[in-house]
């Protein structure tokens, strides 16, 4: 019995000793890892189809945040569901920095508000860092009789059949802020969803559908040509962009103060020391005069932050929508 004691303890010893080195090592190998993050290509998901402002944007912050950061950075586009389809892939992947997306409004805000999802928007993602925000704004197809929002709800009330909007996707701002529009004016207009803004902007501009509830941000370049006209715009004061746009509340809808917003997340557990990498870079970004000019002329109000600051502003915004959704009875399959 000693003898085979004895035989045992130097075996269970080494065993200890290798399970050790193994665990050292592998603790060596991580931080080496993220010391030399990134050493290859990120992938940045836009959550949207291609065109329009979400897409727009991932492509110009992952321009200059390539350049920052000495690496490529590849923009993937993933639409569908609000975001939803995308949140889920990212979700899953692996926390190594090396796969990122530009998490927004619909995708972290008002779809975990109304709708049961294969993710949750705080658990399953690091929040890395805000990018900013910007008003929605009512636009119409210019080929419609209407110059005004008094004459758009005076149209809709007298046409009922002929109005149809269309939406990003199901759950989206671009979705509940029509709804809570028709709610408020009384009026009856049919949703049409679509796989991201661009697509439903190629079905607005031909007249497919009448009306939209984009990001000002994403309306800006078809305001400019003209191929859209803009009736009001969310939020509180008018936007410095487009400063002729009348807001919803001085024309007397109140309520309509909700905001697109974009960040930069990642699937959840990402080590400290990449997060921090990232948000240091991006806020460079955001620093950048030429690029916060152009945000700025382009209606977006760029909004640098931590990354704790960025996961708290996440969680205000899904408990302001689901306070929304109960007092509008809005809730999604």
């Amino acid at each position: 019995m000693s003898n085979t004691l004895n035989r045992q303890v130097p075996i269970f010893l080494s065993t200890l000793i290798f399970l050790s080195l193994g665990f050292i090592v592998s603790l060596n190998a991580t931080a080496q890892s993220t010391q030399n993050y990134p050493n290859k290509p990120i992938k940045l998901v836009a959550p949207v189809a291609a065109g329009g402002g979400l897409d727009n944007l991932a492509r110009k912050v992952a321009e200059r945040l390539s350049k920052n950061l000495g690496q490529t950075i590849i923009v993937e586009n993933i639409g569908g569901g609000g975001g939803v389809i995308a949140s889920q892939a990212i979700a899953k992947a692996a926390p190594d920095g090396y796969t990122l997306m530009i998490s927004y409004v619909g995708s972290h805000g008002t779809n975990p508000a109304v709708r049961k999802l294969p993710y949750d928007a705080i658990k399953d993602f690091t929040a890395i860092g805000m990018i900013g925000a910007t008003p929605n704004a009512l636009v119409i197809n210019p080929d419609l009789p209407i110059k005004n929002l008094k004459e758009f709800v005076e149209y809709a009330k007298k046409n009922p059949a002929k109005l149809s909007y269309g939406s990003a996707g199901p759950g989206t701002l671009t979705h509940l802020g029509m709804e809570q529009f028709k709610l408020a004016a009384n009026i009856f207009m049919v949703h049409v969803p679509y796989r991201g803004i661009g697509p439903a902007y190629t079905d607005l501009l031909a007249g497919q559908t009448q009306a939209m509830l984009p990001t000002l941000y994403a309306a800006m370049p078809y305001l400019k040509s003209n191929r859209v006209r803009a009736l009001a715009v969310t939020g509180d004061k008018r936007s410095s962009a487009e400063p002729n746009i009348p807001t919803f509340k001085e024309l007397g809808y109140k309520g309509f103060d909700g905001q697109q917003w974009y960040g930069l997340s990642g699937p959840a557990n990402m080590p400290d020391a990449i997060v921090k990498k990232l948000n240091v870079e991006l806020n460079k970004v955001l620093a950048m005069p030429e690029f916060s000019e152009q945000m700025t002329n382009e209606a977006m109000t760029l909004m640098p932050m931590t990354p704790e600051q960025f996961s708290n502003y996440i969680k205000e915004d899904i408990a302001r929508w689901v306070k929304v959704a109960k007092v509008r009875n809005i809730e999604l399959e």
